[in-house]
């Protein structure tokens, strides 16, 4: 544990400018072909002159950027059915900070600040067919499905997108919905806003967009994020092939001609198991080839955003006390409910790639992480609690249609009646989350890099900063020292990476740095999975702790700090919790033969989750079925290690 003010005054100036001091491997070349993943990755690059050419801003120590790599906008055939008429640029002005209106009538705007970056990710399928099926000019607007999908209510809403999922899921919505002249126009739209709103060394923007597979409702969704400029004609679509090994075949054939892109997996769990499956979807066992096409193309994963955090469910971590967050239970888009949560939840998949690689010698599943909104009211970055405004537009606009708030004319929960099924899938959703990157500058060939090495972060909302390296061989004084994270890059490797491991345990150093608009930091954590007699298992460390307070060897644990919240105000506990956490741990349990991956997960203190905000403005009663608080959170992607051979 050490608080701010302990720094060096050259790390202090790094972390007020925007990113901790580091340094790392150089950048990957412009729009070269990635190779198929190795085995281990290289050791990261030692320091690098800097070269001409930089942009403002541009640092050879890295700097944390955040953003949201999941946005939509009225081109979303869902999101305008929701009353949402924001355009990509509006997406891209919020993004920026400026204020926009939202479907529920009132205006929006970002709290917290500007984002780093953001890629507006409209459904490929149908994409702008609805915007323009509106149009009372265009031959769409005059068939029969199309006089239902535009109602201000509620219910009617629900109805009309429950119409569209299912003619979806079925085939049976009208063929002129995909026109490509219809889809060429949107593809335009998208990439002429993010060419608009690029600002190199200030906001960088990525041509982006879903591909939304759900075979019989199992979500299978990805992002596709190009590196540049230079996409594809149209987008390859679910309507082509739900198969996601055909999208990476599409892309590894893009790559091919010069278009670099990566896939993002998200909502792992709302698949009931098959996101991270041990089968193919033909049925046949994974393989090598299939786990090289996978990690060629799909280096990430989305962890987090409001339908749900993805890292672990209690079922399956019940031995972590803090695995229950955020946890949704229901199919996306209905209240089916998920009854195999193997496969669903990234942890899991972490233990699977690694058991897959001790016996079968490669890994499907080697993700970093990121976090990110889904947001569908064109609203990048709208992750914060206290000004959660829903996710689908007019649909869940307000507390009392997104069941924070008691019907009108209530006053007394025990009053209400039953919450629709609709209502009760919102309460569960939660004010999540930014996608953190450490790149040399705001640009889009080193935040792509980045990603690219996996030398990403996820947060639940709070743009907390977090920093993760194990090598072997850190001067003893590296916490202390002004150039500590250069340090850590010559002798470690940054999270992303892998480490061959030695005799002795490797070093570990974590780094966590609280965002000042939100909670004081109460604890460092380190998550352990690793292969032990052919069966995966894993645990939970304590490595830092706030306040002074003393780590428990016995149970791995740190005490409580005892940080509470005022329940009549939302008013946090102001005295309890760090600014600053930073350590340097070794695995009291290390087995230099045992295949294993480390993550970071830091905490906050208790806060008020958003349906208690909503409560509190309005003087009623939190909703008893929800949580009143919660412990925002980060997530460093992992470390793998690879023992010899």
């Amino acid at each position: 544990m050490s608080t701010l003010k302990q720094l060096a005054p050259a790390v202090l100036v790094g972390l007020i400018a925007g990113g901790a001091v580091a340094i790392g491997a150089e950048l990957a070349k412009p729009d070269a072909a990635p190779k198929p993943a190795p085995t281990a990755a290289p050791a990261a690059a030692k320091p690098k002159a800097a070269a001409d050419n930089h942009l403002p801003g541009w640092s050879q120590d890295r700097n944390a950027y955040f953003g949201d790599l999941h946005v939509h906008t009225y081109l979303s055939f869902d999101a305008y059915i929701f009353n949402v008429r924001r355009t990509p640029e509006d997406a891209y002005r919020f993004a920026l900070g400026q204020p926009i209106s939202h479907a529920g009538g009132y205006d929006i705007r970002l709290q917290g600040g500007p984002l780093d970056f953001t890629a507006v990710t409209d459904h490929s399928e149908y994409m702008g067919a609805i915007r323009e099926a509106a149009d009372k000019s265009s031959p769409l607007n005059k068939l029969p499905l199309v006089q239902g999908l535009f109602s201000t209510e509620p219910k009617q809403i629900m109805q009309a997108f429950n119409t569209m999922v299912t003619g979806y899921e079925h085939g049976t919505l009208p063929k002129e919905f995909s026109d490509p002249a219809i889809a060429s126009r949107a593809w335009t739209e998208v990439q002429q806003a993010a060419a608009k709103y690029n600002r190199p060394g200030r906001f960088t923007t990525f041509v982006g967009y879903e591909y939304t597979s759900a075979p019989d409702g199992r979500n299978l969704h990805r992002n596709v994020i190009f590196k540049g400029a230079k996409v594809p004609d149209a987008p390859y679509t679910a309507l082509i092939s739900n198969d996601p090994e055909n999208l990476w075949r599409t892309m590894d054939g893009w790559r091919g001609k010069g278009v670099e892109a990566l896939a993002i997996p998200h909502n792992s769990n709302g698949s009931d198991g098959l996101m991270f499956d041990t089968v193919r979807r033909n049925g046949a066992p994974i393989d090598r080839a299939y786990a090289e096409l996978r990690m060629r193309n799909e280096p990430l994963v989305e962890i987090s955003q409001v339908k749900g955090t993805s890292e672990t469910h209690p079922s399956l971590s019940p031995n972590d006390e803090w695995a229950n967050f955020e946890i949704m239970e229901s199919y996306i888009g209905s209240d089916k409910p998920v009854t195999k949560f193997v496969g669903g939840y990234v942890r899991r998949a972490l233990e699977d790639g690694i058991l897959s690689r001790e016996t079968k010698g490669f890994n499907p599943f080697k993700f970093g992480f990121i976090s990110s909104t889904d947001t569908h009211n064109a609203a990048p970055g709208s992750a914060e609690e206290t000004h959660y405004v829903g996710k689908v537009g007019r649909s869940d606009s307000t507390g009392e249609l997104r069941g924070s708030l008691p019907p009108k004319g209530v006053t007394s929960w025990d009053q209400a009646p039953p919450a629709d099924p609709r209502q009760a899938r919102f309460q569960t959703w939660g004010a999540s989350g930014l996608a953190g990157v450490w790149a040399e500058e705001n640009s889009r060939q080193a935040i792509y890099a980045a990603m690219r090495r996996k030398e990403t972060f996820a947060t639940s909302g709070p743009r907390i900063r977090v920093r993760f390296f194990a090598g072997y061989g850190f001067p003893e004084n590296i916490l202390d020292r002004p150039d500590s994270v250069r340090q850590a890059y010559a002798h470690g490797t940054p999270m992303g990476g892998d480490v061959t491991p030695a005799k002795a345990s490797p070093q570990f150093l974590v780094w966590a740095v609280r965002d000042p608009n939100s909670g004081y930091l109460q604890r460092a954590q380190i998550v352990k999975g690793w292969v032990e007699n052919g069966v995966a298992k894993e645990k939970v460390f304590d490595v830092a702790c706030s306040d002074g307070l003393k780590l428990d060897p016995a149970t791995s644990r740190c005490p409580s700090n005892g940080a509470g919240v005022n329940m009549a105000t939302c008013e946090p506990d102001r005295f309890k919790g760090d600014v600053e956490l930073k350590t340097v741990w070794k695995d009291p349990e290390y087995n230099p033969k045992q295949r294993a991956f480390y993550y970071v997960r830091v905490l906050e203190n208790p806060s008020c989750r958003w349906s208690t905000w909503d409560a509190l403005r309005n003087g009623t009663p939190p909703n008893p079925k929800l949580a009143p608080t919660i412990m925002e959170r980060a997530w460093s992607s992992p470390i793998w290690f690879e023992p010899k051979a």
